[in-house]
């Protein structure tokens, strides 16, 4: 379920809604009045929430699961468990999305005052001029919030943190002694769309951001919530100015991420892991821990512990600088050649 301190609910909802709002057709019509109250991906269904599957592949998961009603593609009608009810779409995703946004919405501050009369402050805590604190957020003891930062509804900031000036969050849960520098944004949506029956649709990004102890975030970085699952930056990890770290993804703790890198959706990387500036990270990687990436480093696959990998596409350091010197000696040669 999206956690409550951030995202209303809207539910319960009857499927024949639901049906009738994505287009999709019921296999049962009797079920028309059964109650939903959440969306939920696979790994969290029960039986109060629909989810979708648009991937055959997918369809033993969807078996095994509790899921209370599932969008389904009609290829793979026969997919959905005793109990689950089906609705018959040709966009599952997309009917998904629909029904997200009709049972979920993000809580919003429009604040009155600096700081809202339920927010929790402890001892010691600085707010400077212009800065906002939302419904419900709590910030800890000796923690400072600059000038003109966005701190949104039901948001948790530890001890002895440092908020910059204009830094905006939301939809984020953060340990103690964290220092985010100016302009970083964190927990705004993920990048996620897919196909809906009036054409592209933004998929809601339910889940959270969690910081945990110790970790640094600089200037201008930006770290997206999570789609469902939360993106979790792990303690002591130190990020430059202007990183994009996407929804889902999971840093580990002691991480060191240099300026202009980009880490795609669903990314997991372990611990002590090194960056060098303007690394690039496909979706739905593993780097391994201690694993070190060379500078513009363009990761297509997965790095296992410890290596050293370059270039683009990235591959072990020695293989690519070796693979750069002959094709530097090749050129060489064809040039002398064509000048005899």
């Amino acid at each position: 379920m999206p956690d409550p301190r951030f995202f209303e609910d809207l539910g319960p909802v009857r499927l024949g809604e639901l049906a009738e709002l994505t287009g999709a057709e019921l296999k049962d019509p009797q079920q028309a009045g059964r109650a939903i109250r959440a969306v939920a991906v696979l790994a969290h269904a029960r039986p109060d929430t629909i989810t979708f599957v648009s991937d055959r592949k997918h369809a033993q998961a969807l078996k095994d699961g509790q899921a209370g009603a599932c969008f389904l593609n009609p290829r793979e009608a026969d997919a959905a468990p005793e109990g689950c009810a089906v609705l018959l779409t040709p966009a599952p995703q997309g009917a998904y999305a629909a029904a997200a946004h009709r049972l979920h919405r993000p809580r919003r501050s429009a604040a009155r005052e600096a700081v809202s009369p339920d927010a929790q402050l402890e001892d010691g805590v600085i707010v400077g001029a212009g800065a906002v604190v939302g419904p419900g957020a709590q910030i800890g003891r000796g923690t400072v919030i600059g000038p003109n930062a966005v701190i949104g509804p039901g948001v948790a900031i530890g001890r002895d943190c440092e908020i910059s000036p204009n830094v905006t969050i939301g939809f984020a849960l953060i340990g103690d002694r964290v220092r985010i520098l100016a302009g970083a944004v964190i927990g705004e949506p993920g990048f996620g769309a897919t196909v809906g029956a009036a054409g592209l649709v933004d998929i809601p990004q339910l889940g959270r951001v969690i910081i945990q102890d110790g970790v640094t975030i600089g200037a201008n970085t930006c770290v997206d919530r999570g789609a469902f699952d939360d993106t979790v930056i792990g303690e002591n990890t130190k990020i430059d100015n202007m990183v994009q770290i996407a929804h889902n993804v999971r840093v580990g703790r002691n991480c060191a991420i240099a300026a202009h890198t980009g880490i795609s959706g669903s990314v997991t990387i372990g611990d002590g892991v090194q960056m060098g500036g303007r690394v690039g990270i496909a979706d739905h990687i593993a780097v391994g821990d201690r694993a070190r990436l060379g500078g513009a480093a363009g990761v297509m696959r997965d790095v296992p512990a410890g290596e050293t990998w370059g270039g683009f596409p990235a591959k072990p350091l020695r293989q690519w600088m070796r693979e750069q010197a002959w094709l530097a000696r090749q050129a060489t040669t064809r040039k002398e050649g064509a000048e005899e």
